[in-house]
């Protein structure tokens, strides 16, 4: 009986977690955030360059190297695989700042921030394996909080349950949440604050 109760938990565990991945909650945001401050033809012109330079480019480098045995899986739980990942979506996000920049004559905040979240990651990543689906989760809540606070605070509780699944699951410490979500907080926190200094 007790192992039925743990196998369902496991189970709703592993769907919460695969669903909540850094890429999905980042793709829920631009979605949602799109549709709320763009026209469609705005919306599409936003979206097409995040999902044909940083989204695209992911999935295919973590399918192929989930594929070619490179990585365990397509969590990147192994901290030593970790670091090509890191890389990887960092050349991405540059790619799509600069191609941003020149193109509308602005940078990205948003995207910005994300590669500041990567960076910080990764100098943790050298000490402790910090939980990245926490930590882009809780960052996902800061960027709803922008739009609308009910939202931002819907978005804290899903990242709360994600730090649990990722225990539930022994793919993190307790530890490694408690870090992934503190680096999230401090950044989140920074981002919120320039928000607020380039609304005014």
């Amino acid at each position: 009986m007790e192992e039925k109760k743990y196998s369902l938990l496991h189970k709703i565990s592993k769907v919460i977690s695969d669903f909540f991945n850094p890429l999905v909650s980042l793709v829920i945001f631009f979605v949602y955030m799109s549709l709320r401050e763009y026209t469609f033809k705005e919306a599409l012109l936003y979206f097409l360059p995040v999902l044909l330079m940083i989204i695209a480019p992911v999935v295919i480098w973590l399918v192929w190297n989930v594929k070619t045995g490179r990585y365990t899986n397509m969590d990147v739980s192994n901290r030593v695989q970790r670091k090509t990942l890191y890389v990887f979506i960092a050349a991405c996000v540059v790619i799509y700042l600069i191609f941003n920049y020149v193109k509308n004559g602005y940078i990205d905040l948003v995207m910005l921030f994300i590669l500041i979240l990567l960076f910080a990651l990764q100098i943790s990543n050298f000490f402790i394996k910090s939980s990245m689906h926490t930590a882009f989760n809780i960052f996902v809540a800061a960027l709803f909080f922008t739009l609308d606070w009910k939202m931002g605070l819907v978005w804290l509780g899903i990242a709360s349950l994600v730090g649990l699944t990722r225990i539930i699951l022994k793919r993190h410490t307790v530890k490694e949440v408690f870090m992934g979500a503190g680096i999230a907080f401090m950044i989140s926190f920074i981002y919120l604050y320039c928000n607020i200094q380039f609304q005014h």
